[in-house]
């Protein structure tokens, strides 16, 4: 595919996914068009960087739809102020619209391949202001909170604590909760220290954090 026709599709894909599913502020729309998200998808699945799908990365996990990424961006209000931890790495494709957004991005990877793909990503993009680290945050990551911003880029049946209580006044935790079929996506606002509100954002299905907290089950 040449430049114009990448450019065009790039388009089409802001114009007929990412707009009807409520994507309109400007500063993420822009982003789209100078974070080229076909250079951060795995080689063999870039003819499939601007379909509405979620893209296989290996070992069970997947980069969310291009769509679901712009308006998680728009839903966090990002100010260039805000110290921004993400639960997930993945491609590094999420790490890269935030860090463009805020000041500073803790990404924390559980998959050693992912990690190094997505110090690649960075690294060719010349995106410094990210510190990526190996470990398991699925149940929380205070090692540099409080933060402004905390994103989960996978789904957890139940969400800890901790991840609220690692929150500034005025932060925003988003987070898909459930078990297939449906899980809702969340906006967790802490309002004032120790006191937080939650907005429903949509319904969706994706895969879980690995490690994510289960619901406690009852046996008889």
């Amino acid at each position: 595919m040449n430049i114009e026709n990448i450019e065009q599709t790039r388009f089409n894909m802001v114009a007929q996914q990412i707009r009807p599913w409520y994507v309109f502020d400007d500063t993420v729309l822009d982003l789209l068009y100078k974070l080229k998200r076909e250079e951060f998808v795995p080689d063999e699945s870039r003819a499939m960087a601007f379909v509405d799908m979620e893209i296989p990365l290996g070992h069970g996990q997947v980069m969310l739809t291009p769509k679901m990424e712009a308006r998680i961006v728009q839903e966090l209000h990002i100010n260039k102020t805000d110290k921004i931890l993400e639960v997930g790495s993945g491609s590094g494709y999420m790490t890269a619209l935030l860090a463009e957004k805020g000041v500073h991005v803790y990404s924390v990877e559980i998959i050693p391949e992912l990690k190094t793909m997505a110090e690649n990503n960075l690294r060719a993009h010349g995106i410094a202001n990210v510190t990526l680290e190996l470990g398991n945050a699925a149940q929380g990551w205070s090692q540099h909170g409080p933060y402004d911003v905390i994103i989960l880029t996978a789904s957890t049946p139940v969400l800890p604590d901790a991840f609220q209580n690692s929150l500034n006044p005025g932060g925003r935790l988003f987070a898909i909760v459930g078990e297939d079929p449906v899980m809702e996506a969340l906006i967790v606002t802490c309002v004032a220290p120790g006191e937080f509100t939650t907005a429903n954002l949509f319904e969706t299905s994706t895969a879980s954090l690995i490690n994510a907290r289960q619901p406690t089950r009852f046996s008889f």
